[in-house]
């Protein structure tokens, strides 16, 4: 049977790398600006994911791209996309 490609609809975040303590596991924070409803101004939110890493090639303080993924452990489910700037 061919193999098909489901790459519909996936997300994908663009943040920091806070920790690189795990074998082939990140964890990168996501900041997001939300307009409040009745104020008007922007709100800085943060999220933390733990992605895969296969090659461990991130450091802590890369920014790096991620993308949706099938669980892979109970709070893994991005997969690193690319790296977008290494850290100085």
């Amino acid at each position: 049977m061919a193999e098909q490609a489901h790459s519909a609809n996936k997300r994908v975040l663009t943040g920091i790398v806070v920790s690189d303590k795990g074998d082939k596991t990140i964890v990168v924070r996501v900041e997001t600006l939300i307009k409040h409803p009745l104020l008007k101004k922007y709100i800085r939110r943060r999220g933390k994911f733990m992605a895969h890493d296969p090659e461990n090639a991130c450091a802590v303080g890369d920014k790096v791209q991620i993308i949706e993924h099938r669980p892979l452990s109970s709070r893994k489910r991005w997969h690193l996309k690319t790296i977008l700037e290494k850290a100085v």
